[in-house]
């Protein structure tokens, strides 16, 4: 027990230490301010891939396909597609037999006159359907027919984008943390760029959906290695700005832009051909970001590391130290020398319990969040406006999640941002049809809520965790919540047979969610650690039993 004492009081002096080797470099000189926009402009391009589905599979309205070479009267024509839901809607899925049809037709027979309409038969649409191009030029609903008795592959299509994130969670932060933040960061740029390029080209849903997962594979792991290089880089004050508010405004301004392209580009060939553009615009960024020196540090490669510290000594115009990191001299090492992987984020109980938690609440948040945005499509109104009104709360949602992360505790930050989404999910139930605003509103209000916490709890999740596990745990709760994402669009699914179970779901989990996210240990004014014994302890366990 004295060793893993020792361990946890060298483990805090080196994290202190860094940051005091560091400190000749000022928190906001002009090398800090290149690493902070640069890391941002990088993950504008998620923000318009994410929730480019919203446009790319949307289904217009449609109805059996009528051919035109049938010998039919403009009566039975017109008559052709039974009305359905009392609202005198045509239906979508059925036909009356077209066989029926020209023999009433030959026979001069009048629909509703001569014949009673619902005593015809009806049949499926054999012949395809026939699409509403006043939205759409037409999307991959269209393309290949994903209605009726394959609607089904219509959400589909978004769980296969999150099956792709959740594998790029597990590979990506791993990767990044055996081979630096800064290459996986930009070779995942690349394959989200050229995946979505590809997309553009498929002859078919399964073609489409093969790229799709690789885009979404990109999509998370250039998100969270950058995410991570910015807290390893940035000092404490300026880390919480861009953990909290910097890359996720950013990550807004790419979702703001995603309604205002597609209102212009209407055919989804060509909106995914322009959503390759921000990823492109990304590459000049490789001379301006640098690979992280606590990683460096922490592989042993402290000349590496010292090189871009006075590297960021001579962009500040400061003098840097003969020696910056003495605190190293005499240190025996054993970090640099052992491997880190998934399985240490459940090697002790305290990380474990730490570790099991977060995934939960990840989870949640992750059913919640993408569940509201996708569900933009559904709501009442202009599907382009009602996409640009949900990424819009995300603005003030990331400036309040900011002042919280800097100035309250965690848990009490996180809680009741949780709980504030799954009681407005809930009250929603409660709400006549008729009062569509009001409804709309308290969807967006929820869509703030979650979206506040989704950046809390980002941002907590990389201060809890040590410099030598950060990106595979941080990696490791996006895969975690990516099984949410995964399942989402099927909460969104569940309308076809009840329109309130979506939101009592949703309010369900996320109320429980809130409340298990007060057990997490508090992290606020804590140095960042860079080992495992110098994580903060989960409540009930002393340092003697965590670890």
């Amino acid at each position: 027990m004295r060793a893993d004492a020792a361990d946890a009081a060298a483990a805090g002096a080196q994290t202190d230490c860094f940051e005091d080797s560091t400190a000749f470099l000022g928190e906001w000189g002009r090398f800090q301010k290149q690493v902070f926009f640069a890391l941002c402009l990088s993950t504008v391009p998620n923000g318009f891939i994410v929730m480019s589905i919203v446009f790319l599979a949307d289904t217009p309205p449609h109805h059996c396909l009528v051919p035109a070479h049938l010998n039919l009267s403009a009566e039975w024509r017109n008559a052709s597609i039974p009305l359905e839901d009392g609202a005198g809607a045509r239906s979508r899925c059925s036909r009356y037999r077209l066989e029926d049809l020209l023999r009433f037709s030959e026979g001069n027979l009048l629909p509703g006159v001569d014949v009673n309409l619902s005593t015809v038969p009806t049949e499926a649409c054999l012949d395809g359907w026939e699409y509403d191009h006043s939205v759409y030029t037409s999307t991959i609903v269209s393309e290949w027919d994903l209605v009726c008795d394959n609607s089904w592959r219509n959400p589909m299509t978004s769980s296969v984008f999150f099956c792709g994130v959740l594998t790029g969670s597990f590979l990506s932060g791993q990767l990044s943390d055996r081979y630096g933040r800064k290459t996986v960061m930009f070779a995942t740029i690349v394959i989200q760029t050229v995946a979505t390029f590809i997309a553009a080209f498929s002859t078919s849903w399964a073609m489409f959906c093969s790229f799709y997962f690789f885009v979404g594979g990109g999509n998370i792991s250039n998100y969270v290695a950058a995410f991570v290089l910015g807290a390893e880089i940035l000092g404490p004050r300026i880390r919480t700005v861009f953990s909290t508010a910097g890359v996720c405004l950013f990550f807004a301004l790419g979702y703001l832009l995603l309604p205002l392209l597609a209102f212009f580009v209407r055919d989804w060939r060509s909106l995914l051909l322009g959503l390759t553009v921000p990823g492109v615009l990304c590459a000049p960024l490789w001379w301006f970001i640098p690979e992280s020196p606590r990683w460096l540090l922490s592989q042993g490669k402290e000349e590496e590391a010292e090189a871009i510290i006075r590297k960021a000594a001579e962009i500040n115009n400061v003098e840097p130290p003969t020696v910056i990191f003495a605190f190293l001299k005499n240190e025996e090492k054993p970090e640099k020398t052992r491997g880190h992987n998934i399985c240490d984020l459940l090697h002790s109980r305290n990380i474990r319990w730490i570790s099991i938690t977060l995934w939960l609440v990840w989870n949640s948040l992750a059913i919640s969040y993408f569940a509201l945005s996708l569900n933009t499509a559904n709501l009442h109104g202009n599907t382009y406006f009602n996409c640009f009104l949900s990424a819009l709360v995300e603005i003030p949602a990331y400036s309040l999640s900011w002042l919280m992360f800097r100035c309250c505790p965690r848990r009490l930050s996180i809680f009741p941002m949780l709980f504030l989404c799954g009681v407005v999910l809930l009250i929603i139930n409660f709400l006549p049809a008729a009062l569509v605003y009001v409804s709309i509103t308290l969807e967006m209000i929820g869509k703030f809520a979650v979206t506040t916490a989704y950046a809390l709890v980002y941002a907590y999740t990389a201060e809890v965790y040590p410099t030598v596990l950060r990106t595979t745990a941080v990696g490791a709760c996006s895969m975690a919540s990516r099984i949410g994402g995964i399942i989402s669009p099927f909460f969104i699914y569940l309308r076809n047979y009840s329109a309130s179970l979506p939101y009592i779901l949703m309010g369900s989990l996320t109320v429980l969610m809130g409340l298990l996210s007060l057990l997490l240990p508090e992290t606020h004014g804590m140095p960042l650690p860079d080992t495992i014994t110098h994580m903060q302890r989960f409540p009930g366990y002393s340092r003697r039993k965590a670890y």
